[in-house]
């Protein structure tokens, strides 16, 4: 099971990913959001903003988001990191289940090239 530093981690280095994209999903990372990442296993979140193509981790909390998010993600530890090493198609993760993603349709509709 993944640890907490290690989402962490994962967190940074997907943050990382985003600002070296480009074309689509740079222009998906763009947006100016809330964010919170659940990870359901570790019964942690993390909170943060989506904002100039980066993931700003603001806070780790115990237990499920305090606020509603603009754009809400869910999945154990394992699932993060495997996604983030490219191991763990997210979308074929969110088909099944697997990882929820709850946003805004527009937002969504953004997010798509991302998936």
């Amino acid at each position: 099971m993944a640890t907490i530093t290690e989402c962490r981690s994962a967190l940074d280095r997907l943050s990382d990913n985003l600002t070296r994209a480009d074309g689509e999903v740079r222009g998906a990372a763009a947006l100016d959001r809330t964010l919170s990442c659940h990870i359901t296993d570790l019964d942690t979140t993390f909170t943060g903003r989506l904002e100039g193509g980066r993931i700003e981790v603001h806070d780790t909390v115990a237990g499920p988001p305090p606020a509603k998010a603009q754009i809400r993600l869910a999945m154990t530890g394992d699932d993060l990191v495997a996604m983030v090493d490219g191991e763990l198609n997210f979308a074929k993760a969110w088909a099944s289940g697997r990882v929820r993603l709850e946003a805004g349709f527009r937002d969504l509709l953004r997010l798509r090239s991302l998936l």
